[in-house]
C-alpha cells in the first residue's frame, strides 16, 4: 500500500527518517547504455522523476497485482523515442493474460489515437536475451498462485512470495545480491516475514541480502539494527553495482 499508508498514524507512517518513506517497489537495471525494468508500479512516475529515468528498453513483470503494473501508461513518454518503435514488455502467460485486460486500451489499440503508450507485450517461455544480458524467470509461490521473479548476473529479485520452491532455490545459492521480500514480523499468507526471509538467507547464502515489499511494520534503522551485517532494508533510491 505504500508508506506512509492511508490513514495511519502509527510511528514508522509518522516517521521523518527518509527511509521510512516507502513506494512501491520496482528495480532499474542500467547496463551498457541500456535500461532494463521489473514491474511498473503506481508510483513509477514519481520514482522516474527521481531517478532521472530519460529511456527504458524494456520491462519484466513479475505478476498482475495493481502495485506491481499500474504505472505501465506512464511509460508513454519514454515509449515515444524508443528507437525500435516499441517497448517490449515480457511476462508469463497468465500475467500477459491480465495486464492486456487492465490496459485494453492500449493493446486493442484505435488507429487514430496517436498518444497511447508504444509497447507490446511478449510471453515469456524461458530466459530473455536482453542487450547481452540473461534475465531468467524464477518460480515462487505467492499465496495460491505461482508468480516469477528474476535472476540477472550475480543477482536475483524476488517479491511478493510466501515459499519459494525447492527447484528454484537451486539457481538462487551463492548470488551477490538477493532481494527477498519480507512484509512484516507476523506471518502473512501471501507474503514473506523477516524470519522467514533470515532462514533463506542463510540456506542460499547470499554476499549481501536486501528485504523488500516491506509494511509499515517495520521502522528502517531500528530493524537494520537487529539483521545480520549482509542483510539490510531495501530503500527508495537505493544503488548497487554487481556483475551482469
Amino acid at each position: 500500500m505504500g508508506v506512509p499508508t492511508l490513514g495511519c498514524d502509527c510511528r514508522v507512517c509518522s516517521s521523518v527518517d527518509p527511509n521510512d518513506r516507502r513506494t512501491r517497489p520496482s528495480v532499474m537495471i542500467a547496463y551498457s547504455g541500456h535500461v532494463v525494468l521489473i514491474d511498473t508500479t503506481p508510483d513509477f512516475h514519481a520514482q522516474a522523476i527521481r531517478e532521472h529515468i530519460t529511456r527504458v528498453d524494456a520491462v519484466l513483470y513479475t505478476h498482475s497485482h495493481a502495485d506491481h503494473i499500474l504505472g505501465l501508461d506512464d511509460l508513454r513518454p519514454l515509449s515515444f523515442r524508443h528507437e525500435k518503435g516499441s517497448v517490449p514488455l515480457y511476462a508469463n502467460a497468465a500475467t500477459a493474460r491480465d495486464i492486456r485486460g487492465v490496459f485494453k486500451y492500449v493493446f486493442d489499440r484505435d488507429p487514430d489515437y496517436a498518444t497511447l503508450a508504444k509497447v507490446h507485450l511478449e510471453e515469456l517461455d524461458g530466459a530473455v536475451e536482453l542487450f547481452g544480458a540473461r534475465f531468467e524467470p524464477v518460480d515462487v509461490v505467492h499465496g495460491r498462485q505461482t508468480i516469477v521473479g528474476y535472476r540477472f548476473g550475480a543477482a536475483a529479485y524476488l517479491t511478493d512470495f510466501s515459499e519459494i520452491p525447492e527447484k528454484s532455490k537451486s539457481r538462487l545459492r551463492g548470488l551477490d545480491i538477493l532481494f527477498l521480500d519480507a512484509l512484516r514480523h507476523r506471518p502473512h499468507p501471501t507474503h514473506s516475514n523477516v524470519e522467514n526471509s533470515l532462514r533463506l538467507v542463510d540456506e542460499l547464502k547470499p554476499k549481501r541480502a536486501f528485504f523488500t515489499h516491506i509494511s509499515h511494520d517495520l521502522p528502517h534503522q531500528e530493524t537494520n539494527a537487529s539483521l545480520p551485517a549482509n542483510v539490510r532494508l531495501a530503500h527508495d533510491g537505493l544503488r548497487l553495482d554487481f556483475e551482469i
